[in-house]
């Protein structure tokens, strides 16, 4: 078997590989910085103040108060916090969402309405893709104060969403606007003292940070009720010892993203763009999901192929070829039944899809490789 430095990884949507920077702001704090921030004495009270440093920090490069952010464990707790809590301590009757967001927010969804807690109501979707921001409108004109949940950036076909326009869309029906903004942190710039987000999340290791930790954003007009308790950590609001090493390598990896951010989105917007031309040029017939060339997250480029024998085995067989990259998302890649964003978008296709997605890392090279290696089961 290949050694990892030997295969292709073209699945950065799933995970990223830790920048070398973040693994040295690291490793001070797991070797020499082991109190308990909870603990009062000299020791506790270092690694208390590495937090707040880093939560002030984040802050910072967002726009917002470092108040209004709350550490995690990834996106999908984050995201869980934010519905949960809010149809808890807001008096949530109705949830609007889509029926392409992550399971983490559709599962979680799917759970609070057939519990009786909310209804569920799902937005159209566009043939390309995008939410229908004239339903969305349509929904909140009928179910004023809802809680409305869409992502910034589907994680499967990149399709961005205008957060601006549904932020003050939502606002004006007095509703709340949850946004899994997971696959766009320390991809684009936000400024969250200008927005009408309610609740945003990021993940580190979508950016080249450790897994394992995440933060919540919450708007300073909101108050909600703890999802994890027996503990007074993250202002009472997220109870437990915090992951403190993880904190301080997603702060370092959310600073070096937004250090890198034009040059990185150059850099990966021309490996996408390459490989569509590429696979047009070399596999007649691929087509490509959402709007892959239009208003699209860079990072992601979803591609479906020709019919044929190969089909089924495909991702095996890059694998194999030493070439890694998904189906769908990571989070959904044991499901049967395909790709729930896939079968939305294009039901009943007899095509097979593969989600590429770049990171920094990634070379032309690698492109022309994984290209070059998929026209042996096309030509």
């Amino acid at each position: 078997m290949l050694e990892n430095n030997q295969r292709i990884y073209l699945d950065n949507a799933a995970t990223t590989p830790l920048d070398a920077e973040v693994i040295e702001a690291m490793l001070p704090v797991m070797s020499e910085h082991y109190g308990n921030p909870s603990s009062s004495h000299a020791h506790g009270r270092k690694v208390k103040s590495l937090i707040e440093e880093c939560r002030s920090k984040i802050a910072t490069l967002l726009h917002c108060k470092p108040s209004e952010i709350f550490f995690t464990s990834g996106g999908t707790e984050a995201d869980n916090i934010a519905l949960r809590s809010s149809v808890e301590s807001l008096n949530i009757k109705h949830l609007i969402t889509s029926p392409i967001e992550h399971h983490a927010v559709l599962h979680t969804a799917e759970e609070l309405h057939e519990s009786g807690k909310v209804i569920l109501h799902l937005v159209n979707i566009l043939p390309n893709g995008h939410v229908d921001l004239n339903h969305l409108q349509e929904l909140l004109h009928e179910f004023p104060g809802a809680l409305v949940s869409l992502m910034h950036a589907n994680n499967e076909i990149g399709n961005l969403l205008d957060v601006e326009t549904v932020g003050n869309m939502v606002r004006n029906a007095n509703g709340y606007f949850h946004c899994d903004t997971v696959q766009t942190m320390g991809h684009f710039p936000f400024n969250l003292e200008e927005s009408k987000i309610d609740f945003l999340c990021g993940a580190a290791h979508k950016f080249n940070g450790p897994k394992g930790i995440g933060f919540l954003y919450i708007n300073k007009r909101v108050r909600i009720k703890p999802l994890i308790t027996g503990g007074a950590q993250e202002r009472e609001m997220r109870g437990g010892t915090e992951n403190v090493y993880g904190i301080v390598g997603l702060t370092k990896a959310l600073e070096i993203a937004y250090r890198d951010i034009d040059k990185k989105k150059s850099h990966i917007s021309h490996l996408k763009s390459e490989m569509i031309q590429l696979l047009e040029k070399e596999i007649p017939g691929t087509e490509f999901n959402g709007d892959y060339s239009g208003n699209c997250l860079y990072t992601v480029l979803s591609a479906s192929f020709p019919p044929n024998n190969a089909g089924n085995m495909l991702l095996f067989n890059l694998d194999i070829e030493g070439i890694s990259a998904s189906g769908g998302s990571a989070c959904s890649s044991g499901a049967v039944g395909g790709s729930h964003v896939i079968n939305a978008i294009k039901p009943n296709s007899d095509r097979t899809t593969v989600r590429f997605s770049f990171g920094k890392y990634n070379s032309l090279e690698d492109i022309k490789k994984t290209v070059e290696t998929l026209k042996k089961w096309y030509n």
